[in-house]
């Protein structure tokens, strides 16, 4: 009886222990996800500051915004502000890199305003 509960014990724990091995390293597909963002950085990195804020200021006030800031700035914002506006309350990232503010509406996640310089708070105006 003992061998049997012994047994067991150790089926249910490889069970355990198998099904805890996350399903994306079985999927072909995530090696192709991270390749494109690679892909996306280097391109992002040959940008000059004017490039990246002119292609942020077409799609202000869009949904998808904050995505494509996030691949233009990757590892680049600093919280540099929170005030209210979009939706409630907007936060301002500075890249030191660009010299560039850009405040972002988290509910939505949108950009609502892009600024050359250091800008701990926006206009009330240009945040709405």
């Amino acid at each position: 009886m003992k061998l049997t509960s012994l047994l067991a014990t150790t089926a249910i724990a490889s069970i355990v222990s198998i099904s805890a091995v996350p399903l994306q390293s079985f999927n072909p597909n995530s090696y192709q996800a991270s390749a494109q963002e690679v892909k996306t950085v280097k391109i992002a990195a040959g940008l000059t500051s004017q490039q990246k804020i002119d292609q942020l200021t077409e799609v202000k006030g869009k949904p998808g915004s904050g995505d494509l800031l996030r691949k233009l700035y990757a590892k680049d914002l600093t919280p540099v502000g929170i005030q209210p506006g979009g939706a409630g309350m907007v936060v301002n990232l500075y890249s030191k890199a660009d010299d560039t503010t850009i405040s972002l509406c988290t509910v939505y996640d949108v950009i609502v305003a892009v600024k050359k310089g250091l800008i701990p708070a926006f206009n009330p105006n240009e945040v709405k």
